[in-house]
């Protein structure tokens, strides 16, 4: 009620009260030239008569909370005008000239990079198999007859022509001199079936017999990598028996033939047993060297992006315009070896050069990027 009154004060109306009601007079006439005051503007727009241009003092009487409620719509309406000038001043004092909207910043990437490294590596075809003797001979008595005597037992290291049994040929009425069943080849008795009071014939193996010196890998390789496979290929065999111990060795025979069922070709691998510590019956994995390089350029696998057919990564660089900045660079290159998470660069990159690995896929050349980390390269030797 008080900022009504004001307002009205300052406009130059008058307000009497009087049982309930609010009288507005329009204080003022029209000049002389014929242009109405304001007192004439303000007493037409909310409909007096003449519009408030009669020189003749008229009186209306609207009721008081209408008025009000008129007097402050037009305050409001005056105020956000004259507030929307304050605030434009203000900004043309303090900048100087109207403010402007300035363009949007370049987006900047945060990314990993790591450092491209020459070196070597190697592809391989990883299998699994048993330990099995390089050679394997039965020894058989040379008469038939009863068991009476075992020289030997399993484990047991044995020279050529060692005596292996005792066989007693004799029979009821008949006596005989005992025979001796001897080693045919110098190993170790791997099994021994025959037993004391047991009777055997010629064509019975008393005892089984590896030259543990020799053994043998047998693995077998899925048809599709068959082309991959030669004799004389370097292996890696390492076995959970002896965890982080890993012993040479080569492919020494291939199976002439495929497995209709499975599909797979066996491989046997010589293995040297230094100190005698793979025995037979043993599982082991191994790695066949299918392919050696040296002197090549290589990097996380991670960070090729395959994109319609190309290939392609970001290396980091500095703005030529601007040095301070890092810019990515798009590289279109040549893989060659994929192996254990290390993709070998056969062309368009450079050893020691700084590649993004993570971070890279909304890249575009050019763009901006922020290094958050450099990943330690990976190693050059095997």
């Amino acid at each position: 009620m008080k900022a009504a009154s004001g307002f009205m004060d300052r406009c130059g109306l008058q307000r009497e009260t009087g049982s309930g009601k609010a009288f507005l007079a329009k204080p003022k006439t029209v000049g002389a030239g014929g242009r109405m005051d304001t007192g004439g503007r303000l007493a037409g727009l909310y409909g007096f008569p003449n519009g408030g241009a009669s020189p003749k003092k008229k009186s209306v009487f609207i009721s008081a909370p209408i008025g009000i409620l008129l007097f402050a719509v037009t305050a409001v309406l005056c105020g956000c005008e004259q507030l929307k000038g304050i605030q434009d001043t203000i900004r043309t004092m303090r900048d100087g000239e109207p403010s402007v909207q300035s363009a949007p910043e370049e987006p900047v990437f945060a990314v990993n990079t790591t450092a491209a490294v020459q070196g070597q590596i190697q592809d391989y075809l990883a299998l699994s198999g048993d330990v099995v003797a390089g050679s394997s001979v039965d020894a058989y008595s040379d008469i038939a007859g009863r068991i009476t005597r075992l020289y030997v037992s399993v484990g047991s290291r044995v020279r050529r022509g060692d005596p292996i049994a005792e066989v007693d040929p004799s029979r009821p009425g008949m006596e005989y001199v005992p025979g001796i069943a001897r080693a045919p080849i110098a190993g170790t008795i791997v099994s021994l079936p025959a037993q004391v009071g047991m009777t055997v014939t010629q064509s019975v193996p008393l005892a089984r017999l590896t030259g543990s010196s020799a053994l043998e890998l047998r693995v077998y390789v899925a048809e599709r990598f068959i082309s991959k496979i030669r004799t004389g290929l370097p292996c890696e065999v390492t076995l959970d028996a002896w965890p982080g111990e890993v012993f040479s060795g080569s492919i020494r025979e291939i199976s002439p033939v495929v497995d209709a069922a499975s599909r797979t070709m066996e491989v046997r691998i010589s293995v040297a047993n230094t100190g005698s510590r793979l025995k037979v019956g043993m599982f082991a994995k191994v790695k066949i060297i299918t392919e050696r390089k040296s002197d090549i350029v290589k990097i996380p696998a991670g960070a090729m992006i395959q994109r319609f057919g190309e290939n392609f990564l970001f290396t980091v660089e500095a703005d030529p315009e601007e040095p301070s900045v890092k810019i990515a660079r798009r590289k279109t290159i040549k893989p060659g070896i994929l192996i254990d998470n290390v993709l070998e660069i056969q062309e368009g990159l450079k050893p020691e050069e700084e590649v993004i690995v993570r971070g890279q896929t909304l890249l575009e050349d050019g763009a901006r990027v922020n290094v958050i980390d450099k990943i330690a390269p990976l190693a050059a030797t095997y």
